[in-house]
């Protein structure tokens, strides 16, 4: 499978490298583009700062060209928090896209959307300061309204980024449940 992996707000780090270097391990090509041109963040506010410094156009505009490459071979998107609110924003926009892998975060969805049984996964800690519960119902609601065949996983008493090893958020064995049902599920497509 190809897939496009987008950072969170705090930055292309180890953990994302590492959750890259797992999905080759299970034989999928992975893009791994670095949306802040090098900078990293030590604290989300910090990497909050960032994210508002760059713009949301300019990262989405970013990320749409790191995918365009790639995007004739039906990509899978995928991201962590902020990445999967852009990689979200892509799949719903790209006809050939192939699924949606979300760890840690969603995004609005415009009225309009419109998808043909997108597999959609997400993965997300339960309570979530960032993807409240009534949010994500919405979220789900309105995904399955797109046309998204959506799965959603939540984790109690994890941290909002569990699967970053180096955060004070992460939870092991949510981060292992994690990726084996992330790898189940990129392998069913």
């Amino acid at each position: 499978m190809n897939i496009i992996l987008f950072h969170s707000s705090r930055g292309l780090g180890p953990a994302v490298h590492a959750a890259a270097d797992r999905l080759r391990a299970a034989g999928h090509e992975v893009h791994v583009p670095d949306l802040y041109e090098g900078r990293t963040a030590e604290t989300v506010e910090e990497g909050m700062r960032i994210k508002d410094e760059i713009g949301t156009d300019e990262l989405l505009r970013r990320a749409v060209a790191a995918a365009a490459p790639h995007s004739n071979d039906g990509l899978v998107y995928a991201g962590f928090s902020l990445g999967g609110s852009l990689a979200q924003n892509l799949a719903l926009a790209d006809d050939k896209a192939r699924g949606l892998l979300l760890l840690h975060g969603t995004s609005d969805i415009a009225d309009d959307a419109s998808v043909d049984e997108l597999p959609v996964q997400l993965h997300v800690a339960d309570p979530d300061p960032f993807e409240p519960d009534d949010w994500l119902n919405a979220w789900y609601l309105r995904m399955g309204r797109a046309g998204a065949d959506v799965e959603v996983y939540r984790y109690r008493g994890a941290g909002h980024l569990y699967t970053h090893p180096e955060l004070s958020d992460y939870d092991a064995e949510a981060a292992e449940e994690t990726w084996k049902l992330a790898l189940g599920f990129l392998g069913s497509l």
